[in-house]
């Protein structure tokens, strides 16, 4: 007798399917920005799906609450375990672990498995915010605290608000999307300055001079906006980005609390 072929199991949310061949593969993120399909069903409204997008960020921000420092790592997922970028992600993530960072990711395969992979093997905290997809990417095996969601844009924030820093390694479009979107933010001061280290000297080499010789010299950026980012192929250069902008957030935080104090004993003397 044939064997059963194994279906894969998909992500809703927090709901998991399997052998489900009927299910509507149409991600959320799709029918949220359709405007031309009307509602049949009070799940398929616009404020139905708004207490859904409340809902996933409650979700985060209670998984996430307390982590500590955080670097979020980003780079393809069609990356194999004998390329050296994943050699690379894996060590880098294991130093960064050792330093005192917890490691998000994805949670997917390629560099975001080797990511959480190096910060698992080194003890540390490795978290992985999924994404629902047309087609299968489960957590990887090497995420301790994982999560899936099904707005794209509701994840970016969970990368964003508790990171201290962003790593990006080579990949796609997802990846490029998460770099803009990072010195966009900086760059407006929409969020507090953290450091962008792209990683693959020889990979984002022919971007950055495209920058230089286009977007800089016709003057849509500045030349202190090249500032926001550092390229390197070197893991210790890497690390040292983000602990020495973690020692700067401390001995911010540590003056504003002396500050604090001062003024307090300073009103009660009054």
């Amino acid at each position: 007798m044939p064997r059963k072929k194994h279906e894969p199991e998909r992500r809703r949310g927090a709901v998991v399917v399997r052998g489900a061949s009927s299910v509507d593969k149409r991600t959320e993120d799709l029918k949220l920005l359709r405007s031309d399909v009307p509602a049949v069903s009070f799940q398929e409204t616009d404020t139905w799906r708004t207490l859904r997008i409340m809902g996933e960020f409650v979700e985060g921000f209670d998984a996430l609450a307390d982590i500590g420092p955080a670097v979020s790592i980003f780079g393809s997922a069609r990356v194999g375990r004998r390329n050296r970028y994943y050699g690379a992600a894996r060590r880098l993530a294991a130093a960064l672990s050792r330093e005192g960072f917890a490691i998000i990711t994805g949670g997917g395969p390629g560099i975001m498995e080797a990511a959480n992979r190096g910060a698992q093997e080194a003890g540390g905290l490795s978290i992985g915010a999924n994404i629902e997809l047309p087609f299968e990417q489960g957590l990887n095996e090497y995420v301790d605290l994982g999560m899936e969601f099904r707005y794209f844009f509701v994840r970016k924030v969970m990368f964003v608000k508790y990171a201290s820093g962003f790593v990006i390694f080579p990949g796609g479009f997802g990846t490029l999307d998460e770099l803009f979107e990072a010195l966009t933010l900086i760059q407006t001061g929409k969020v507090e300055h953290f450091p962008v280290v792209l990683y693959g000297t020889d990979y984002w080499e022919g971007m950055m001079e495209w920058i230089r010789e286009k977007p800089l010299y016709e003057e849509k950026i500045s030349a202190s906006d090249l500032e926001l980012l550092t390229i390197t192929s070197d893991i210790d250069e890497a690390g040292a980005a983000m602990a020495s902008h973690r020692k700067q957030q401390e001995k911010e935080a540590a003056s504003r609390s002396a500050t604090a104090t001062a003024v307090r004993e300073a009103t009660a003397d009054g």
